[in-house]
């Protein structure tokens, strides 16, 4: 069962290989598993979710379906995938974002 733990808005910046590519608008969610009946978080499973403003005209295709960071406007770094030309975001793992092992 995923648990809605922490939405979130603002301006930050898209970064690929620590160089910032442009700051951008988001909006996101995120959810924590947890045990069913317990409600006791399962460690690393989580689910990042939601949009950042991108325009399927000027930013390029490229940045579709490879790994990104978004520095939050308080200073906290997110592992995003663009999944999208409208800018739909998803990740789904260990960590900030997705693991090697599953």
């Amino acid at each position: 069962m995923m648990k809605l733990v922490e939405e979130s808005s603002g301006i930050g910046e898209l970064t690929l290989n620590e160089v910032v590519l442009r700051r951008v608008r988001y909006r996101l969610k995120r959810f924590q598993g947890t045990i069913e009946g317990s409600g006791l978080p399962i460690p690393g499973l989580h689910r990042i979710e939601g949009e950042i403003e991108f325009n399927a005209n000027m930013d390029p295709i490229d940045w579709i379906g490879i790994p990104l960071n978004l520095k939050l406007e308080n200073g906290s770094m997110l592992g995003i995938t663009v999944i999208n030309n409208e800018g739909r975001i998803l990740n789904e793992g260990h960590g900030p974002a997705k693991c090697l092992c599953c």
